[in-house]
């Protein structure tokens, strides 16, 4: 009930024109809020950008997780004390990683540009990454790797230690390589907490809120505006509770569908050593 009640009633109110006042009557108006959704230009652009920052994250944050989860893996000295290191972000506070990442990124005073510009010299000027659209999105994005990339590291630890040492053992026997053995043991020995961690990151990419919120605000002129973003606005900027509804849950069907496709294409082998 705790979530199921906010849930039918949050779905009731995107069938209607929601007033948040109580002596006034809100108006049933059906189907609009959604049709209304699906014609607004400034919802599929934050749809875009999600869609945009999912492909900068997603794979670079699973790649380097599983990367680092098995040089971990592999009995390297200081093992405990790099899980630590790399699991801190995790447990980091978005609004105090969000506002540090907005400083980085200054166009004027930023370390990023101090960086590109006084000591690697790559460019003469500085670069203003959250003034534009697409730089602010790769701004936006590196925070969301560097963050999620300990949850994957983590997870992936816990998996490869289900995966039976003779497995290894048996095809280097047979001529595999370092690469050989990773690809043929130990991504099909993981394959389902592979699934599961594409899934989540996928769920978690379209649910990018905070980062967004802060570093940029939506701006400049709502081209990073992301879904979540804009649904917040909608409702508690202009009190549209009913049209913030309606998107929510047309982003809700979104991602199940992509989860269940997900699911479909990549869960049906079972893993290897199970």
């Amino acid at each position: 009930m705790t979530t199921g009640y906010p849930l039918l009633r949050s779905l009731q109110i995107s069938f209607y024109n929601w007033s948040v006042v109580p002596t006034q009557v809100s108006k049933f108006i059906g189907l609009d809020n959604y049709i209304r959704a699906l014609g607004d230009e400034q919802f599929w652009t934050g749809m875009v950008n999600a869609a945009v920052y999912l492909l900068l994250t997603v794979p670079a944050t699973v790649a380097i997780g599983l990367f680092f989860a098995t040089l971990l893996h592999a009995r390297m000295p200081a093992r405990a004390l790099f899980r630590v290191l790399f699991y801190i972000p995790v447990v980091t506070s978005w609004v105090v990683v969000s506002l540090l990442f907005k400083y980085l990124f200054t166009t004027n005073d930023g370390a990023v540009n101090w960086f590109l510009t006084d000591f690697l010299h790559l460019t003469s000027e500085s670069i203003p990454w959250l003034e534009q659209r697409w730089t602010a999105l790769i701004a936006i994005s590196a925070l969301g790797v560097w963050k999620s990339v300990g949850w994957c590291l983590v997870v992936f630890l816990a998996a490869l230690s289900g995966v039976r040492e003779e497995l290894y053992e048996a095809a280097a026997l047979d001529g595999a390589n370092a690469w050989q053995r990773f690809l043929h043991v130990t991504v099909p020995g993981i394959r389902g907490t592979l699934l599961f961690v594409l899934v989540l990151q996928v769920i978690g990419a379209f649910n990018v809120f905070p980062s967004v919120l802060l570093m940029t605000n939506g701006g400049p002129a709502g081209s990073t505006e992301v879904p979540l973003t804009y649904m917040y606005k909608q409702a508690f900027s202009f009190l549209d509770f009913g049209y913030g509804s309606a998107m929510s849950f047309i982003l809700a069907i979104f991602i199940f569908v992509i989860s269940f496709l997900q699911f479909r294409f990549f869960g049906e082998k079972k893993e290897v050593g199970s």
